[in-house]
């Protein structure tokens, strides 16, 4: 044994490999980089650039302590759940010009209260979760997308926070009232256009012809009863009628001797 207060390198605790293999997860997810990206560290602070590398999906291997990501300018075509969870630091999410189309529920999971911008600009989004965007306090880039506006969108839209810089930019590329299609959605918003009314209008008309419906039954099963009643009542008459009749009886009194 050596003196006091030192170990031999024999001593020392070897980690097992259980430990090692963790070690190891934890220094590659927080070091590491994707392939054909460029990651720079700044006191600590890891800025992600993925443009335009043809990108078809969103890269696994993002550091731990990335505080930027650039995805900008590729080929992704869908934002999975959980694509970006273990990204707590990260503040800023570049996803324009892509080719993005679904965007699932919990896409964004794990970036509700550190994220400050997220940039969906141009791609070929048509409706929004309201699940996947409600929870961000980030500004949210939607401009040059094909929106269907439709109520689901409205409705996804007054729980965002919007971009002011690119907000004007945001038309419907189709909609439930053509009137409005092609035209800036916030504008047609601020005016008081409300596509939920069309989804209420239709339902309260499909509503009114399902009770005209029972009503038509209604009225159809009374008449029939009436008829019915009087063709029964017209048949026991009848029946009255053609009955023999009886004889008076002979008063006895009237009788002579």
């Amino acid at each position: 044994m050596g003196p006091m207060g030192k170990q031999s390198p024999s001593s020392l605790p070897v980690p097992t490999g259980g430990s090692c293999l963790l070690l190891l997860f934890c220094l590659r997810l927080g070091t590491s980089c994707p392939q054909s990206c460029q990651c720079p560290d700044h006191a600590g602070a890891v800025a992600v650039h993925c443009s335009a590398r043809d990108l078809q999906e969103i890269p696994q291997d993002i550091p731990a302590n990335a505080v930027l990501l650039k995805l900008d300018a590729n080929r992704i075509a869908r934002v999975p759940n959980g694509a970006f969870q273990h990204l707590s630091q990260l503040r800023e999410l570049d996803l324009s010009r892509n080719a993005i189309e679904t965007v699932g529920p919990a896409a964004f999971a794990g970036l509700a209260t550190g994220l400050r911008l997220l940039d969906l600009s141009y791609n070929r989004i048509r409706r929004i979760p309201k699940d996947a965007l409600g929870q961000l306090s980030a500004k949210v880039r939607l401009a040059h997308n094909p929106l269907h506006c439709e109520c689901a969108l409205q409705e996804a839209l007054w729980e965002l926070k919007l971009d002011p810089d690119s907000v004007d930019e945001i038309a419907c590329h189709s909609s439930e009232q053509e009137e409005y299609v092609g035209k800036p959605l916030i504008q047609a918003l601020d005016a008081g256009v409300s596509f939920c009314s069309v989804q209420h209008k239709t339902t309260d008309v499909a509503m009114l012809v399902t009770m005209f419906g029972w009503f038509t039954m209604v009225i159809a099963y009374v008449v029939y009863y009436v008829r019915q009643n009087q063709e029964d009542a017209r048949r026991h008459l009848e029946y009255l009628k053609s009955l023999p009749s009886t004889p008076a009886a002979k008063d006895p009194l009237s009788l002579s001797p």
